[in-house]
C-alpha cells in the first residue's frame, strides 16, 4: 500500500515564486501531483524538472540523504527546501523509513563511510592503548560501542568497499538500506549498473514492493522504466502527464537504435 499519495503545490506570493526552482516549467505549472501507485517513474529529458520535483519531494518529506551531508545541510540543495517549504504532501499512511539517493552523491556517501571508519577505527585504537593495563572485560566493555558501530557498518555495506565496482557497491547499498514499509526516492539509480544489474534492481523493488515499501524514482532506463505497475509521468512538454511504456520517447529511442544502429550512426558522421 503507498504511503505517499499526493504532492501539492501550495500558493504562494508571486515574489516567492521568483527564481529557482520556481522558473522550471513544470514547477511554475504545478498544483498536484498523484504518486499513489507502489512504484512512481518520473521520466523526461534532462532539465525538464524531474530531478528537482524529485529533491523537493525528499527535503519535505523529512527523508535522510544518502550522501556527503545531509540534506538540510546541502549547500547544493538550497533552492530545493525552498521548493519543499511550497509542497503540501498528502499521505495515506505516514512513514520515516526510508532514503533519499541521487546518483552523483554515492561517492560523498562512500566518503562519508570511509570518515565514520577511520574515525571508529581510531577510537579503537585510543581505547587500546588507554586500557592497556586494564583486563580483558574492561577493555572488551570500552571497546564496545565503537566495535559494534564497525561491525554493524561491515555487515551492511562490506568491510572494503573498494574492493567493489561501483555498480556493485550501488547494489550492496540497495540492499542495505530497502527496508519493509519504506519511502525510497531515487534520482537516476541507473547510473553505476550494467543493464544486467539494472535488472537486478528491478528485482529488488518488486520485492520491497511485496513488503509494503513505496518507491518513486526519476530516470531514463527503458529497464527501470518496465517495472510491473509502475505509474510512468512524462515532465516533458513542461508539464506532468501520465503516460504509457510505449509511448515515451526514451523507450521508442532506444527500441528503434537497437533495431537498426547504423542508419543513427549514419546521421552523426
Amino acid at each position: 500500500m503507498p504511503h505517499l499519495e499526493r504532492v501539492r503545490l501550495k500558493s504562494i506570493a508571486a515574489g516567492a515564486r521568483a527564481g529557482f526552482p520556481f522558473t522550471v516549467p513544470v514547477v511554475a505549472g504545478l498544483t498536484e501531483v498523484s504518486v499513489d501507485a507502489p512504484v512512481t517513474c518520473f521520466v523526461g529529458e534532462n532539465g525538464s524538472g524531474k530531478s528537482t520535483l524529485l529533491e523537493g519531494i525528499a527535503l519535505a518529506a523529512g527523508l535522510p540523504t544518502v550522501g556527503s551531508d545531509d540534506a538540510a545541510r546541502d549547500p547544493w540543495l538550497e533552492s530545493q527546501r525552498k521548493l519543499a517549504r511550497a509542497l503540501t504532501l498528502v499521505w495515506r499512511q505516514r512513514t520515516r523509513r526510508g532514503f533519499f539517493l541521487r546518483a552523483e552523491d554515492f561517492f560523498g556517501f562512500q566518503r562519508r563511510l570511509a570518515r565514520e571508519r577511520a574515525e571508529l577505527e581510531s577510537r579503537l585504537e585510543e581505547v587500546d592503548r588507554d586500557y592497556q593495563d586494564r583486563s580483558d572485560l574492561a577493555r572488551g566493555l570500552a571497546r564496545g560501542p565503537a566495535a559494534a558501530s564497525l561491525a554493524d557498518m561491515d555487515r551492511r555495506y562490506g568491510a572494503d568497499p573498494d574492493a567493489r565496482s561501483h555498480g556493485e557497491a550501488f547494489l550492496q547499498l540497495f540492499k542495505a538500506r530497502f527496508v519493509p514499509g519504506s519511502l525510497i526516492l531515487l534520482d537516476e539509480p541507473e547510473a553505476a549498473l550494467s543493464p544486467q544489474n539494472q535488472l537486478g534492481l528491478v528485482a529488488m523493488i518488486l520485492a520491497m514492493v511485496e513488503e509494503g515499501a513505496q518507491f518513486v524514482i526519476a530516470t531514463h532506463s527503458p529497464i527501470v522504466l518496465a517495472v510491473p505497475g509502475a505509474r510512468l509521468l512524462s515532465f516533458d512538454g513542461g508539464k506532468v502527464e501520465e503516460t504509457r511504456y510505449d509511448a515515451l520517447g526514451h523507450v521508442q529511442l532506444t527500441r528503434d537504435f537497437l533495431n537498426d544502429p547504423e542508419r543513427f550512426l549514419r546521421r552523426l558522421r
